[in-house]
């Protein structure tokens, strides 16, 4: 297994590593015009310039706190509301067609309303990061929760199990995988609305670095924000893979 994690993480840096001569080849050819698409170089020494000088390092904090405050909401959020519609029959056929409602509703859409409430401030970012990152947590728990396997509900019936027992012994850890996917998913949603969030309140951020390159045409230090935001991607997702590996060790050791 360490192995072919190990073939499968050489591939990934290769193929970036491809990525990026192709973009060099890009760029020294002109293919695509400096003011849009700078060489990598420039773009890395933009931003090793932006942490040496800190600007760069206080956007980053700012958008990993906003991130992190407005999923970690999101997920408490998701995962309580999820456990009592999937335990809750109830909640199923009155509360679900309401949330079904509101589900396919873009979180961008949601902004502006946010903006009644809350004003341009950081306030407004996490409710509108909150709302975006939600739902994959909730269905997910409510699926899994639902999703229990009919002899173990009858296992808890038997032991009379309360509510709150059942799901914290039987429930939540049966739909722990599922929890953890839209916790992924989650994640990867409030990265995106956090950082549009910030372009549309001129918040200090990634964001607004990102649009304040883009107005004054310095693609350089635009393209450092991009790569800022691939590796905190890259980052996320390895963080969740290890502690999803963690949580599920029994399954494979079963």
């Amino acid at each position: 297994m360490r192995q072919r994690d190990l073939l499968w993480g050489l591939a990934s840096v290769c193929f970036a590593a491809l990525l990026v001569f192709l973009w060099h080849l890009i760029s020294a050819y002109r293919l695509v015009a400096p003011v849009f698409l700078p060489p990598p170089l420039a773009a890395f020494n933009a931003l090793a310039n932006g942490f040496e000088d800190g600007r760069l390092a206080s956007a980053t904090a700012e958008t990993l706190e906003r991130i992190f405050l407005g999923w970690l909401l999101a997920s408490v959020l998701g995962i309580m509301v999820g456990a009592w519609i999937g335990i809750s029959a109830f909640a199923r056929n009155y509360v679900m067609p309401t949330l079904e409602l509101l589900r396919p509703l873009p979180a961008s859409a949601a902004i502006p309303v946010a903006i009644t409430f809350f004003g341009l401030s950081d306030a407004m970012v996490l409710a509108s990061v909150g709302f975006g990152a939600v739902w994959p947590m909730l269905l997910a728990t409510a699926y899994g929760v639902a999703a229990v396997d009919v002899r173990l509900v009858e296992v808890s019936r038997m032991l009379r199990l309360g509510r709150f027992s059942y799901l914290r012994i039987i429930a939540l850890p049966n739909a722990l995988p599922d929890i953890l996917s839209g916790m992924r998913v989650g994640l990867v949603v409030a990265l995106i609305i956090t950082i549009v969030g910030e372009m549309l309140t001129s918040r200090t951020g990634l964001g607004q670095w990102i649009m304040l390159a883009a107005r004054s045409f310095r693609s350089a230090d635009l393209f450092a924000g991009i790569v800022i935001l691939g590796l905190i991607g890259l980052a996320s997702a390895l963080m969740l893979s290890q502690i999803e590996r963690w949580l599920l060790r029994w399954r494979l050791q079963a």
